[in-house]
């Protein structure tokens, strides 16, 4: 992108030289072109929006809109008649692991529960202990070969984020670690991964 960037001012800045060559009024037209634009954004950005301008939204809106919970599926075309999850969906499946087979995200991440959490609780894993199990937040979605015995909800957690569980328990994932891997598990006696079996998938 930087590289086609800089190629479209090089050629922009040839133009005016070709232009000032052939007799100098249009290359002050471009030129002056050129600076109109300049001073056209500094004005925008120093005082009030020009007619016609459209106001820029609020950069804490800027960020809002361009952000996504963790680990949830972002905006992706349909292919081939496959209609993907919308923004904000956080697909679960049932994921074979070395100890057996567990619930998952759709990106192969494990997933825990905290044994100091309640059934259908607030997520009492916040702060720093958040910092390490990051919480899996999104709407919950089945991966469409993947049928489960138990249910899926949300809960609002620490800041009104909305933190997936199953059964009522909330779920986490834990930090640094790689897809399939179970590391987290039975740590502090207090974490563990969500048993699941092939039987859940169709066709396994």
């Amino acid at each position: 992108m930087r590289k086609s960037g800089w190629a479209a001012v090089t050629g922009l800045g040839s133009l005016v030289l070709l232009l000032a060559a052939c007799g100098g009024s249009s290359a002050s037209s471009v030129a002056g072109s050129a600076s109109g634009t300049s001073q056209a954004t500094t004005s925008s950005s120093s005082g009030a929006p020009q007619a016609g301008a459209s106001t820029p939204a609020p950069a804490s809106k800027k960020a809002t809109a361009g952000a996504s919970p963790h680990n949830t599926a972002g905006p992706q075309p349909s292919s081939g008649g496959v209609v993907f999850p919308p923004r904000g969906t956080t697909v679960m499946i049932v994921q074979r692991s070395a100890i057996g087979w567990v619930l998952a995200e759709a990106n192969n991440q494990v997933v825990y529960t905290y044994a100091k959490d309640t059934k259908y609780g607030p997520p009492t894993c916040t702060g720093s202990c958040a910092a390490t199990w990051p919480p899996v937040t999104g709407m919950p979605k089945a991966g469409p070969a993947d049928t489960f015995p138990g249910t899926f909800g949300v809960v609002k957690g620490a800041g009104g984020v909305e933190q997936i569980t199953y059964n009522g328990m909330p779920l986490y994932t834990y930090q640094g670690a790689r897809p399939f891997t179970t590391p987290g598990n039975g740590i502090g006696g207090v974490w563990h991964v969500v048993p699941m079996s092939a039987s859940y998938i169709s066709g396994a």
